[in-house]
């Protein structure tokens, strides 16, 4: 779940932000639904565009982390904007489960290590954001995808396990909300040279993609955006979510031959 200025939204390879709700109301309706984990990652620092965003701090909206984590019945992580301890601790002050770390990854990758020894790895997930560049080569992008690093995603993915990441989250900008289907090459690529789960995103947008980017990928775990909250070729906002048979039934080695 994407959060701009307080409210949700989503995007299309990180462009053109799409307002779709009230992050409460979707806790509320996924919570229903039994899902098994939300992410709920803010945009706005990443959005923030001039010199007053170099000069002043934004401030995480710990208010309405609150009020996310209290509704939310199951494992909450959050991330945006994040650049030391003081705003990790405010964070799990919340009762936020684990923090999603990104551009201070690769800024401050420091962070990465005094984090996880404070509040343990399994509370610890590095986020990297994927662009193929005019190369034709993988790269690690921050600020919102608006600023290169020449960084190789599974340099980055291995630093950061070093580091005492837990988890490491990969963002496709190049499928993001296009529901064509993970980056499957890009997911290998890392999962199959790391040690800790690998979380893919970007590209679903049918329920097969999830089992894709598991068996053919070997992510150890898949999140989506666009394909829970839109509805049919017009994208008409409609929160919803597979039922635990549907998902215990595509992931069974039966459904699979098939």
């Amino acid at each position: 779940m994407l959060l701009q200025d307080k409210g949700l939204v989503k995007t299309v390879k990180f462009k053109d932000p799409t307002y779709v709700g009230d992050p409460l109301n979707a806790v509320r309706i996924f919570n229903e639904s039994e899902v098994d984990e939300l992410i709920f990652l803010d945009i706005t620092p990443a959005k923030q565009r001039g010199i007053l965003s170099s000069l002043k701090k934004y401030s995480i909206p710990l208010d309405l982390v609150s009020k996310i984590s209290e509704e939310c019945y199951m494992p909450l992580a959050y991330g945006g904007g994040i650049q030391s301890i003081e705003d990790i601790q405010g964070i799990m002050s919340t009762g936020v489960e684990k923090v999603v770390i990104n551009s201070s990854a690769v800024e401050k990758p420091d962070l990465i290590q005094q984090a996880a020894d404070l509040y343990g790895n399994q509370s610890i997930v590095v986020s990297m954001d994927v662009h193929k560049n005019a190369h034709g080569s993988y790269e690690v992008m921050i600020k919102g995808g608006s600023q290169p690093t020449g960084l190789d995603p599974l340099i980055h993915a291995k630093t950061m396990e070093s580091y005492g990441a837990g988890e490491i989250f990969v963002n496709s900008i190049d499928h993001d909300g296009t529901m064509s289907g993970y980056d499957i090459p890009l997911i290998k690529h890392i999962a199959s040279s790391i040690n800790i789960p690998l979380i893919a995103c970007g590209g679903a947008g049918h329920l097969h993609h999830f089992v894709e980017a598991v068996h053919d990928g070997g992510a150890a775990a898949v999140a989506a955006g666009s394909f829970f909250v839109f509805h049919g070729k017009r994208r008409a906002v409609l929160i919803s979510y597979p039922s635990r048979q549907q998902l215990e039934e595509l992931f069974s080695y039966e459904a699979r031959e098939k």
